[in-house]
């Protein structure tokens, strides 16, 4: 049945246009035909060429086997953002144990240095600027900063921007197949992630690229599955709050609640906790003292069932207005700026309570084991051919790509239960390795011991350990307690000194780093 209208209508206005054979009996008056309307025209679509800049970094990481020298460099290329005057959107990671980071123009004829403005390794943002004035107007001459895209919804359309190495802008469309929270750089930081259906093609400056959504920035592209065709991109919305923070010139960063979770699924738990049937919440496994929940009363063993009235169900969901089910960390991280306040509805013994909590950013200095040290040398000692490092998670990494499960126990266990050993502690040090030497004869098999006293001194920190071995024991012999090991290991003074020195001479560029 579809042809024939379709016939009849190509037919009908072929006859109206048909000059008639015969002269109208009279002739009709004239009547004044309105001009025919204008059609307004398509918008032009943004040329997204005039705002992106290639940014190459050359980075130079730690050895975390010798932490006394560097790594050979290496070099990164990427595309930024233009998001302000003289203003570059890019990853942490491109700035990350940088020693030196460019900006250039697509077609290669503008080349400047350029300089961190505000970085964040959690949600792996960095914001980069050119200094120098006659530089920075030659650079960005013509380029246009672009805006920020609002949150979009799922089989939202995206353009992947590419530049080629002949200075061509290759775009790539996409779109959103669902929406989470993934660890865009640092493991466990969770922020609001796009996953995005698109075919890339190889181009230069790849690393890591700007994305588009009607010419407003929707995200900077994280990782690419080249099989499955699905690319991970930081959402806007993370980038917005990323740049407001910035905008003073004083970054803080994103807050956190200060608490550990496990989920209330099992009958027999939620029954033990006094969950009714039909609700949900989330065990709050660890408070984590000094902290935001901490300080506004919230209690280890509360269930948190509800932030700002979304509703969190047993696995740790809410329902967003615009992304569907999500994961309950977005309340806090990735929609929330540090001093913001939260309301927090909990059930304690069986009772619902209201708690007003303001969200702050978390001190690193305060974490037992640092999540990363980029920014700042690896702190270590070398005593006698003994290696003495700060555990640290790129430390643990060193272990492989399934660090959990390669690393020992032992290091694993104050990453994971830091409370047990907050009261001895404010660091951990830990033998990571022996140089053979007449010192150390008998001992070149012993690595991945915490050490807790030296001397009789308790060992908080690396600088602690350095002082521990500055005096001269009374005996002659140094002794060096670890943790959970029964017995001390003894270090003769005079043969360490005399190693030491011979280390030295012998390429070691310097014995400790300690703060």
């Amino acid at each position: 049945m579809f042809p024939r209208p379709a016939i009849f209508l190509a037919a009908a206005s072929f006859v109206a246009v048909l000059p008639s054979c015969e002269r109208p009996l009279t002739q009709p008056a004239a009547v004044e035909k309105a001009p025919p309307a204008e059609a307004e025209p398509e918008a032009a679509a943004p040329d997204l060429s005039l705002s992106v800049l290639r940014v190459h970094a050359t980075r130079q990481e730690w050895n975390a086997g010798q932490p006394w020298e560097k790594l050979p460099p290496a070099r990164r290329s990427s595309l930024g953002a233009v998001v302000g005057k003289h203003q570059v959107l890019t990853t942490a990671e491109m700035a990350a144990d940088a020693t030196m980071i460019e900006l250039e123009t697509s077609d290669g004829l503008h080349l400047a240095p350029a300089e961190v403005m505000a970085v964040d390794y959690a949600a792996n943002l960095a914001l980069l600027t050119v200094k120098d004035e006659a530089e920075a107007a030659k650079l960005f001459k013509g380029l246009i900063p672009v805006d920020m895209a609002e949150a979009l919804p799922l089989d939202a359309d995206l353009e992947i921007v590419q530049v080629e190495d002949n200075g061509n802008t290759l775009v790539t469309p996409g779109s959103i197949l669902g929406v989470d929270v993934t660890a865009p750089y640092l493991p466990g930081e969770f922020f609001l992630t796009y996953r995005v259906k698109a075919s890339m093609q190889t181009a230069a400056s790849s690393f890591t690229l700007p994305t588009f959504a009607n010419g407003k920035l929707a995200g900077i592209l994280n990782t690419y599955d080249s099989e499955d065709q699905v690319c991970e991109i930081l959402a806007s919305p993370v980038i917005d709050l990323f740049l407001k923070d910035a905008a003073d010139g004083d970054y803080i960063g994103f807050p956190a609640l200060g608490v550990s979770v496990s989920t209330t699924e099992d009958p027999h738990f939620r029954n033990w906790l006094k969950l009714p049937e039909d609700g949900g919440g989330l065990y709050l496994a660890k408070v984590r003292p000094e902290g935001p929940a901490a300080k506004a009363g919230v209690l280890q063993g509360d269930v948190l069932v509800a932030i700002d009235d979304a509703e969190i169900d047993r696995l740790g969901y809410f329902e967003h207005p615009v992304f569907g089910r999500l994961f309950w960390s977005h309340l806090v991280k990735g929609s929330k700026a540090p001093g913001s306040e939260i309301e927090l509805k909990v059930l304690r013994e069986g009772k619902e309570i209201t708690i007003a909590a303001t969200l702050e950013k978390p001190d690193p200095a305060e974490d037992l084991v640092p999540v990363h040290i980029h920014g700042r040398a690896p702190l270590y000692l070398v005593k006698g051919g003994f290696i003495f490092q700060e555990l640290t998670r790129p430390l643990l990494s060193a272990f492989g790509e399934n660090w959990r499960e390669e690393a020992p126990l032992s290091l694993i266990d104050p990453l994971e239960n830091p409370e047990a050993y907050a009261d001895r502690m404010d660091r951990v040090v830990v033998v990571t390795g022996v140089i053979p030497t007449p010192a150390t004869l008998g001992y070149e098999g012993l690595r991945n011991l915490i050490v807790t006293d030296v001397n009789g001194q308790a060992i908080r920190d690396m600088a602690s350990l350095f002082k521990a071995f500055e005096k001269a024991p009374a005996d002659g012999i140094h002794q060096i307690e670890f943790d959970g090991e029964e017995f001390p290991i003894h270090l003769d003074a005079a043969a360490s000194d005399f190693v030491d020195g011979e280390l030295l001479k012998r390429g070691l560029t310097r014995l400790h780093r300690v703060e």
